[in-house]
C-alpha cells in the first residue's frame, strides 16, 4: 500500500539516507550534487520556506522515497524546482515515483507557479525518461543558482 504525506522532522535521517544511497548506487555521489548538500540532512526545516513542499512516500508504512518543490535561488518569477526526487530500489516500478511527481506538480500549480525546473545527471537516465513522460523538455543551459554544479542536464515544464 502506497501513502504520501508531507515530511515531518523525524523523517530527516531516513530521507537523507535514501538520497545518498541512491546517488551512490548510480555513481552520482559527487561534489555539486544533493549528496553533499547541507539541506539533505535538514529536509524538514529546508522545506518550511513558503512556496516549498516535500512529500515522502511510504510503502507498507515505511518511507521508500520522496520528492518536492522548492523556490530555488535565481529562478525566474513563477518558476520552481522539482528537487530531491529519490526512491529506494524496492520502491521503483511500483508507481510511487509517478505519484510523488504528480503530487509535486499539483502543489506547484496550486501555489501559482507557471513552470517547474529540474536539474539532473546522465547517471540518472531512468529518471530523465520519466520526466520526459511528464512533459519536461531539455534546456541548453542551467537556470538559477541552485549550487548543484555537478548536474549537467536541465529540464523545464509548464504547469
Amino acid at each position: 500500500m502506497i501513502f504520501i504525506r508531507t515530511i515531518i522532522p523525524a523523517d530527516d535521517p531516513t530521507v537523507a539516507s535514501i538520497i545518498r544511497n541512491t546517488l551512490t548506487e548510480f555513481g552520482a555521489n559527487k561534489t555539486g550534487t544533493a549528496y553533499y548538500d547541507k539541506a539533505t540532512d535538514e529536509m524538514y526545516s529546508t522545506f518550511q520556506l513558503p512556496g516549498s513542499r516535500y512529500h515522502v512516500g511510504l510503502i507498507d508504512g515505511r518511507i521508500a522515497g520522496g520528492g518536492g518543490i522548492y523556490p530555488s535561488a535565481g529562478l525566474p518569477q513563477g518558476t520552481c524546482e522539482l528537487v530531491k526526487m529519490y526512491l529506494n530500489p524496492e520502491a521503483r516500478g511500483r508507481g510511487l515515483g509517478k505519484q510523488l511527481i504528480e503530487r509535486s506538480l499539483s502543489f506547484a500549480r496550486d501555489y501559482g507557479y507557471n513552470e517547474v525546473y529540474i536539474e539532473t545527471m546522465p547517471e540518472l537516465q531512468k529518471a530523465m525518461a520519466i520526466y520526459e513522460k511528464f512533459g519536461f523538455h531539455y534546456l541548453d543551459a542551467p537556470m538559477g543558482n541552485t549550487g548543484h554544479h555537478g548536474c549537467s542536464i536541465w529540464m523545464l515544464k509548464k504547469v
